[in-house]
Formats: structure tokens, C-alpha cells, sequence
């Protein structure tokens, strides 16, 4: 399967998943999913029926929240059935709302910030001291969840120990929780503070597929950890979730949000790729109120008024 396949089938199982379920971040889903999609197709070593085999390359997805993508390409990658990605987010299902390591193909928990790189870190220390420097160890974060002071801390010590065998890849959709990541907490610039932690920097296109495979393929191991900062669009490929915050909670509706959200992405449809719920997109969509999509800037900046706080 090529990279653009994979990413396309990504984004489609995500919008039926968080449609089925009524699960939240769809928007995170849809930016992370050409970084997803190249790991699996182009990157990174596994054996889907050997899950634990000790040669795989390890992977973290620690901006769990974003869990249904790594769902999707797991699945699609043979780990699972993909018909069980209908159960995403119910009672009862392996495929809980953020990444859980019940499932063949995840190593490690996500969902708690600022965790997933302290644990690569780890995993990347133990196999250089083991001698096996056959895997690399694979941490995709978010940017606002480098907020959190433990990814520093990681950042450091994996600097300190020489972890060449580990690759930090930023999800760089400019988007929090609520807001745009400059207005929660400034960050910027992202690639001067990686680089004054002394990691080898790359910055690039997240959604370029060739971009992505030339900043992650391997290569004689560096000295030094890398860090790829990913610009992304958050809910890239859904013209009315793309930069709107809205989608960072909401899912998409019974209705024309469904509707349009399956036509758009039908709208560039990679060849040899076959729609596993609407194989021709939907006849006669419903349209949105007043033929509009969801109208305004749902960011926490343009709905604050200062009578809000109470003095």
C-alpha cells in the first residue's frame, strides 16, 4: 500500500469512527495522518501477525487524543480486522478513545501529556545499552503538548545520552485544545528551542509525503536524537474543519457535516483505494443552514469578552 493510500483510508475511517461514536478530535486525526501514513508504509520495521517481535522499530503516539489514527493504520496494516474499528470509543471495545497498549501493535499508552517522549527516551536508552541498534524508536507528539515540561526534561536527557536511535516528529497544526497554540502559551520558534537542546532539527511539510520519507528514512545512526517539526493544518482534508477549533472536541453530525465531510474526501481519492462504507460517497448530501458551513472563528481568543472574569 503507497503512503497517500494509507493516509486517504486514515481519514476516512476517522470520520466514520468519531461519526459512530460520537468521539471527540477528529481535527488532531486528520492533521497527523500523512505522518502516520508514511511511518507505516515507508519507515518503520513491524511484522503485523508477530507484534512484539524484537526487531520492530517502536512506535508512541503521544498525543493519544489523536488514537483513531493509529487505529486506522493498524488495522489497515493487517493487526486487527478493520470491520472492529466500528467499536471505536464503545463500551467494552480495545479501541478506547486514547491509544491503549491492549492492542496488538502499541507499545506504550498515550492520553496524559508529556508522557510519550520520557518513554521512548527510555526504550531508545535500553536498546543502546542492549547492543541493539537495529531499531529506531519512533515519538509523535503534539505542539501544544509541548507545554509540557517533561518533554524538556526528555529532550535533555536524551541529548545527554547520545539516543541517535530516536526520532521526535512534531505534529505542528498550530492548534490547542481551544485555542491557537500562540495564544495559550507561546512557543514559537519550536526549531530554535529544539536546536538549543542540541537535536539534530528538520523542518518541514507535514502533509508532504516525499518531504516526510526524506526527513525520516534511515540513515547511518546520528550521534544525535532527532527532532522532525511537522507543519500541519489541523483538520486537514475537511475544508470546514481545517484551522477551526471547533473540531478539536466536536464530531461530525448525522447530517451535512457527515455528509460533506465523506464527498470531500471522495473529492481526491487516491486510485486503488476502496471506500469500506460509502463506496461511491454520498448520493443527494445534505446541504448546510443557508447553504454555509459551520460560520465564525470558534478559537477561545475570539469568543473571550472580558465580562467573563469575575473581579
Amino acid at each position: 500500500m503507497r503512503s497517500e493510500q494509507l493516509a486517504w483510508l486514515i481519514r476516512r475511517h476517522a470520520v466514520e469512527m468519531t461519526h459512530l461514536s460520537g468521539g471527540s478530535h477528529i481535527g488532531a486525526i486528520l492533521s497527523v495522518a500523512d505522518i502516520v501514513a508514511v511511518l507505516f508504509t515507508e519507515i518503520m520495521h513491524f511484522r503485523a501477525p508477530e507484534p512484539k517481535w524484537s526487531g520492530r522499530d517502536r512506535f508512541i503516539l503521544s498525543k493519544g487524543h489523536a488514537g483513531a489514527a493509529i487505529y486506522a493504520a493498524l488495522a489497515e496494516c493487517g493487526f486487527f480486522p478493520t470491520e472492529e474499528l466500528k467499536t471505536h470509543y464503545q463500551n467494552g471495545s480495545r479501541l478506547s478513545g486514547h491509544v491503549s497498549h491492549h492492542l496488538p501493535g502499541v507499545d506504550f499508552s498515550t492520553g496524559a501529556l508529556g508522557h510519550g517522549l520520557s518513554a521512548g527516551t527510555g526504550m531508545a536508552l535500553a536498546a543502546k545499552m542492549d547492543g541493539k541498534l537495529d531499531h529506531r524508536v519512533f515519538v509523535v507528539l503534539g505542539d501544544g503538548e509541548c507545554n509540557e515540561g517533561s518533554v524538556w526534561e526528555a529532550a535533555l536527557f536524551a541529548r545527554h545520552f547520545g539516543l541517535g536511535n530516536l526520532v521526535a516528529i512534531i505534529d505542528h497544526n498550530h492548534m490547542q485544545s481551544l485555542d491557537w497554540c500562540e495564544k495559550t502559551l507561546k512557543m514559537e520558534s519550536l526549531a530554535d528551542k529544539w536546536k538549543s537542546f542540541d537535536w539534530d532539527v528538520k523542518e518541514i511539510d507535514g502533509h508532504d509525503h516525499e518531504l516526510l520519507k526524506s526527513a525520516l528514512i534511515s540513515q547511518a545512526l546520528p550521534p544525535r536524537p532527532t527532532v522532525v517539526i511537522a507543519n500541519t493544518i489541523k483538520g486537514k482534508g475537511v475544508s470546514f474543519m481545517e484551522n477551526d477549533i471547533l473540531w478539536h472536541y466536536r464530531f461530525p453530525h448525522d447530517g451535512w457535516e457527515y455528509d460533506y465531510a465523506v464527498n470531500e474526501l471522495h473529492q481526491f481519492k487516491p486510485d486503488g483505494v476502496v471506500d469500506p462504507y460509502t463506496p461511491t460517497g454520498i448520493p443527494n448530501p445534505q446541504l448546510p443552514p443557508d447553504g454555509e458551513g459551520v460560520p465564525g472563528d470558534h478559537t477561545m481568543c475570539a469568543t473571550y469578552h472580558p465580562s467573563f472574569v469575575e473581579v
